[in-house]
């Protein structure tokens, strides 16, 4: 890897080209410091007996593992050294007003995927990061579409670092020898058509119909109206998704469902899924709720929720046609015309 573009080179010619430029290379810069040292302390396996254990649960109801406190920790103690206005984290119940000098704002979900931890399947840090308002309590009530920069890290084979600073995505991968971050992939680029689709289809029978008759057209491959097979892949982990979204194309459902507790889905807006919607959208794919453009929303709570559909954008948009699709609108209330799948709905 010597010889390839250097993380830190790259955010230095970037911290020169916008007011707010200086700061989000800051932040990032210190994201990927942590993210190195979480990367240290997930690969050692000094925790295999702890990282899987639970300690509670965190401030959104959700289990909290011991490797997810720790991360969490990790990439606040990093960017405690910069001047940010506002921070946010998964693992925190309310945002922390920083300095009221400062010009950014920045989300995190420190270990996405964390159940994964205890059967060694990649896991990931997310973050986003915003300008800072005049009223910093309205720092992550902002539409997504206000962020100046977004990415994420994968804990994997390789730790991968994903980036979008508002102009195309780039990717940097660890190396570890010299302890950096080096470009290898510039200007990522997703296929408008996929040939994979991922979702959780043992919630099938929770689903709303659209969501249902997307899937079945998938899975009717070439004889249905997609016109070609799909294969099916679900990891469980957002980054491990959008990463392969952004390598391989295709398309990823966390959709509502009729679950309790599921009716807005379970993926964060701020922390998630505005910055994931950022990094495929600037990649030239999609990210909708399936009725809504997910950058266009903004955040009534810090930890609110939000369906996300993301991906290849032939596939995103066919899904938001089946959400407008008066047959199966009809259908919730008049089950007499609704369509019949490759499953019945």
């Amino acid at each position: 890897m010597t010889g390839q573009l250097r993380l830190d080179d790259h955010l230095q010619r970037y911290s020169e080209t916008a007011p707010h430029a200086l700061a989000v290379a800051a932040a990032v810069d210190a994201i990927a410091a942590a993210a190195i040292e979480i990367a240290d302390l997930i690969a050692t396996g000094d925790l295999a007996d702890a990282s899987g254990l639970t300690t509670g649960r965190n401030s959104d109801g959700d289990l909290q593992r011991d490797l997810d406190v720790q991360a969490d920790a990790i990439l606040r103690r990093c960017l405690s050294r910069l001047p940010i206005a506002a921070l946010a984290s998964e693992e925190m119940r309310e945002a922390q007003i920083g300095d009221r000098e400062g010009r950014i704002c920045v989300a995190i979900d420190p270990l996405d995927g964390s159940s994964n931890i205890d059967i060694n399947m990649t896991v990931g840090t997310i973050f986003s990061i915003l300008p800072a308002p005049d009223d910093l309590t309205l720092a992550f009530h902002q539409r997504g579409s206000a962020q100046l920069a977004a990415g994420f890290v994968t804990y994997g084979p390789q730790t991968s670092l994903v980036l979008t600073l508002g102009e195309g995505v780039d990717i940097f991968t660890l190396d570890r020898k010299a302890g950096c971050f080096r470009l290898a992939r510039a200007g990522a680029q997703i296929a408008e058509t996929g040939e994979e689709f991922a979702i959780n289809v043992s919630n099938r029978r929770h689903w709303d119909r659209p969501v249902r008759a997307f899937i079945d057209e998938c899975l009717a491959g070439v004889e249905g109206p997609a016109n070609h097979d799909f294969n099916m892949r679900w990891v469980g982990s957002l980054v491990a998704e959008a990463y392969r979204i952004l390598t391989r194309g295709g398309v990823f459902l966390y959709p509502s469902d009729a679950r309790p507790g599921y009716g807005d889905g379970r993926l964060r807006l701020v922390y998630e899924a505005h910055p994931m919607a950022m990094i495929i959208e600037q990649a030239g794919g999609s990210a909708t709720t399936g009725r809504e453009r997910i950058l266009d929303l903004s955040a009534q709570s810090l930890h609110q929720r939000a369906p996300l559909i993301m991906g290849s954008s032939n596939e995103v948009r066919r899904v938001e046609e089946l959400h407008c699709d008066p047959l199966l609108v009809a259908s919730v209330s008049a089950p007499l015309f609704a369509r019949r799948g490759f499953f019945r709905l």
